[in-house]
């Protein structure tokens, strides 16, 4: 395509010693994983919002970054963008046989089932590696959290039940409660509590619900009945801070059927 092709020169004459950006010259792999953190970021904000033209820019500037990487990495010798599109390419084949190659599946569930055994199969590649130890912990602890579920799973790991997981996340609120009680050290409160945030990510996943969704869901409905209240109280020519608590919770009450 002549539009990635240029796309991928304007990112080298960008990073040319001599005449490009001093910015962009001055970037490396790390430096930049910020600003790719933003990106992603602001994708998802497209999507939520249905913006397609937001959509539209912000993916051409997610490719940009993933150009960029591509070009600081050939300058090291460890690879370009055509060997980059290029694994992409073979890895996707690889783990779509019920595509390109002689094999059937039924339904989807059947579909992940072989992806992720295909994926078992490249790990077992990489010498002394543990089935987790390639889940980043560099990203957000929910989804880290999922994966960790997921890749489990793949190997047999997992509740052949929701209803177990349910008295599962019971059993973990009783135990936060005693600890509660008990006037444990905030340490061992939090540990509690992060059990019992892994086994509601746990819950969420067999149910086939992304947590990370749910969860942006509940803060914009929260956002929506605490701007409800803020703003019936501007109309009535008050403030936040000149209401109480109980009154506060009337009109949350309101906005609960309202919006």
């Amino acid at each position: 395509m002549k539009e990635l092709e240029k796309l991928i020169s304007i990112m080298k004459s960008l990073r040319d010693p001599e005449t490009g950006c001093p910015w962009d010259r001055e970037q490396t792999i790390s430096s930049i994983s910020g600003y790719t953190l933003e990106e992603v970021y602001e994708v998802i904000d497209a999507i939520e919002n249905g913006s397609m033209d937001d959509l539209r820019d912000e993916l051409g500037d997610l490719l940009f970054h993933i150009i960029f990487y591509a070009e600081m990495a050939a300058e090291q010798g460890a690879f370009d963008f055509q060997e980059l599109a290029a694994n992409a390419a073979e890895k996707l084949e690889r783990r779509h046989p019920h595509v390109f190659a002689d094999v059937d599946v039924k339904d989807s569930d059947e579909v992940k089932k072989i992806w992720e055994q295909n994926k078992q199969k490249e790990r077992s590649f990489k010498q002394n590696q543990l089935l987790l130890d390639d889940v980043s912990s560099n990203q957000p602890a929910m989804m880290r959290a999922l994966k960790l579920q997921k890749r489990a799973a793949g190997v047999g790991f997992d509740w052949e039940h929701r209803d177990a997981i349910l008295e599962k996340v019971e059993e973990e609120m009783q135990e936060l409660k005693e600890s509660i009680t008990n006037g444990d050290p905030s340490e061992r409160i939090a540990e509690e509590l992060g059990d019992l945030v892994f086994c509601c990510i746990n819950l969420a996943r067999h149910y086939h619900l992304d947590p990370e969704t749910v969860l942006r869901n509940t803060n914009n409905k929260f956002v929506k009945r605490f701007n409800y209240i803020e703003k019936t109280l501007k109309a009535d020519n008050r403030s936040l801070s000149d209401s109480s608590l109980s009154e506060m919770d009337e009109l949350w009450n309101e906005a609960k059927g309202n919006v």
